[in-house]
């Protein structure tokens, strides 16, 4: 009941619009521009920035504060001596991450307030614009946090990925029925309709296959050879980095595209607009440096993220030993061999998944926007809450089971 209240709580913040702007003009205007950038951010937001809402800007500066925090603590010696301090140390790395995504959000309030103010939709002064916007999107954006981090505490699941995975599920029916009028109008082939329907539920198959798939390295446990025949494993996902590589991806050629086109002026012979044109969704340079960033950032994060040594040590401890492998260093550099072939056709499918729908959008010519990425985050959340899910039935039957009286014995 507390999730559905917040979920709620944030697609009413959704239609709470930003003071100051002509709201038919914003409609137009994003009408114009839904087939690019503005579309990706607009999906995430779950339709906010259409409305230039409180929460326009949604929960993604805290994403990437977050995402470069777990970077950083594992680059920088005093953030990672921070992490092995428990609590203490996780409420510091918190707190920076917090302050990070203020600055973040106040970054991008700031680009988003310039670029609607160069529309010529604005009816009051500049400085009371600024002012409210950035006000107004910063304080979405913490209280988007904060209600992340009330969702983790008391309801079910991770707050922020259910956020992020609300704000895509909410711009479905909206995708439905453009696609259905765009249909009757034949602006679009219904064959091309269809073909678009069932690759969506193709590839969601397909991503729910992946993200399922695992591979098991076998571990013996000497002193327990004689005590029990059990197999036991090491289970490896095929896609051990998860979506902070689409994400941060995202990211990372997003900004670049949003301040060339914001502060590029009219001109299109001006270089920020032919930056911001080349980096456009569909573009060949585009699709190039998306898929070379996904794949560097899967490396980079399961590198960070995975120690072989570490591991090795551990399994060597415990008095554990992958078959056919001496303990110690020749573990390591199986494991890291391991993980490497991994990574390879892990990444090789994140970029697939994400790169179709552009290839779709730039040769077919859909008029909206299609996101791999998106489909891509919401299938492995919905994954993860239905494990949560289980888990809490199962703790509540334990719970049952442990509470349920006894009948006292009588003699009959």
């Amino acid at each position: 009941m507390f999730l559905l209240g917040a979920l709620i709580v944030f697609r009413i913040g959704a239609h709470v619009p930003v003071p100051g702007v002509d709201a038919a003009a914003l409609a137009e205007l994003y009408k114009s521009a839904e087939g690019g950038i503005l579309g990706m951010l607009n999906m995430f937001s779950g339709g906010s920035l259409e409305r230039f809402s409180i929460f326009a800007i949604g929960i993604m500066p805290y994403i990437s504060a977050s995402i470069i925090m777990q970077l950083a603590s594992e680059i920088v010696p005093s953030l990672k001596a921070l992490k092995k301090e428990g609590d203490a140390g996780r409420k510091v790395v918190t707190k920076y991450t917090r302050v990070g995504t203020v600055l973040l959000a106040a970054a991008q309030s700031f680009g988003v307030a310039t670029f609607v103010y160069q529309q010529n939709i604005v009816v009051v002064s500049q400085f009371e614009f600024f002012v409210s916007t950035v006000s107004c999107l910063v304080g979405g954006t913490m209280f988007l946090m904060w209600l992340g981090e009330q969702i983790t505490e008391r309801g079910i699941g991770n707050g922020i990925s259910l956020l992020i995975a609300a704000g895509i599920v909410a711009g479905i029916p909206s995708g439905i029925i453009q696609l259905w009028t765009l249909t009757s109008q034949n602006a679009i082939n219904p064959l091309t309709a269809i073909g678009i329907v069932l690759g969506t539920l193709l590839l969601t198959y397909g991503v729910v296959y992946f993200e399922s798939a695992l591979r098991k390295v076998p571990v013996q446990y000497a002193k327990r050879q004689i005590m029990s025949s059990q197999n036991t494993h090491l289970p490896f996902k095929l896609n051990m980095a998860g979506v902070i590589p689409p994400i941060f991806a995202s990211s990372i050629i997003m900004f670049p595209s949003m301040f060339a086109g914001w502060f590029g002026g009219a001109d299109p012979t001006n270089w920020l607009n032919k930056i911001a044109t080349y980096l456009q969704h569909g573009q060949p340079v585009y699709m190039m440096l998306f898929a070379a960033t996904i794949v560097f950032f899967c490396y980079f994060y399961t590198a960070l993220a995975f120690s072989p040594k570490e591991m090795a040590e551990n399994l060597k401890k415990s008095g554990a030993f992958i078959p056919s492998i001496r303990p110690g260093e020749q573990t390591a550099r199986y494991l890291e061999k391991v993980v490497l072939r991994l990574t390879f056709f892990g990444a090789l499918y994140i970029t697939t998944v994400c790169l179709i729908p552009e290839i779709l959008t730039s040769t077919v010519g859909i008029p909206f926007y299609l996101g791999g990425t998106s489909l891509l985050i919401l299938v492995v959340i919905t994954m993860d809450f239905n494990t949560q899910i289980a888990s809490y039935q199962m703790t509540q039957q334990y719970e049952h089971l442990i509470k349920r009286p006894t009948k006292p014995l009588t003699r009959e």
